[in-house]
């Protein structure tokens, strides 16, 4: 064989490795390329679990948790459902008289009565006079406080006690009645309220009030009530 034949085969062979070595490279950059796309269009693909020293697979030190092993959200508490509503306003004295004819703050004066005191009960009359020019009348309840003349509350308000009862006709001069009603001090174990200074009231159907020297008037026992409005003035 001639020195040019041997030279010409060797470089073929030269040639042919180089082929093969760069062939071989570009598959694998290819490859290299192919995989690195692909993971970076999928956002959502978890990263490969590593074995732990356990051999149990691991979140790789601190990565995103498998959505598998991903804890639930705390759910919502509904709110209970408790009734609705508002308190129980008081009603208002029942009463068919009009605006016009029922007798108001501005025509009416007030003042307590003669006391009376018997069985170890204490009543005194709330007393209604017209001293307006025409009739008014009254029906129903009033409603009664008793306070200091700085304007603070002694105790609560009067409750009412018995029926409703009817109108009341009331011509100029003439009056009406509702009695108030206490106990003595040491019929009950229930403390007495310190005395009072003023009878703060609204007549019935009123949003005006009155006021009128209490003479003391001081509730034991825990009762204090009301009745509603009666023609005339106890004797």
């Amino acid at each position: 064989m001639s020195l040019t034949t041997k030279t010409l085969g060797r470089g073929r062979r030269v040639a042919a490795g180089s082929l093969i070595a760069v062939t071989a490279l570009t598959l694998s950059a290819c490859q290299n390329g192919t995989d690195s796309a692909s993971s970076s269009h999928s956002s959502s693909a978890a990263a490969p679990a590593t074995s732990g020293a356990n051999g149990a697979p691991s979140n790789g030190g601190g990565g995103p948790q498998s959505a598998g092993n991903a804890p639930r959200p705390s759910g919502v508490a509904k709110p209970s459902a408790g009734r609705s509503g508002v308190p129980n306003a008081s009603q208002a004295n029942p009463s068919t008289m009009t605006a016009s004819d029922r007798c108001t703050a501005d025509n009416m004066s007030l003042r307590l009565g003669r006391t009376d005191i018997g069985a170890g009960n204490i009543r005194v009359p709330l007393v209604f006079t017209n001293k307006g020019k025409k009739a008014c009348s009254l029906r129903g309840f009033p409603g009664v406080s008793l306070i200091q003349r700085d304007g603070s509350a002694v105790g609560t308000p009067a409750s009412r006690e018995g029926a409703g009862g009817g109108s009341v006709r009331l011509q100029p001069g003439q009056s009406a009645h509702a009695v108030l009603h206490t106990v003595n001090e040491g019929v009950s174990d229930i403390p007495c309220w310190k005395n009072s200074q003023i009878v703060f009231v609204y007549p019935p159907g009123s949003k005006e009030s009155m006021t009128t020297n209490s003479g003391g008037l001081r509730v034991c026992g825990g009762t204090f009530t009301v009745t509603s409005v009666e023609t005339g003035v106890p004797s």
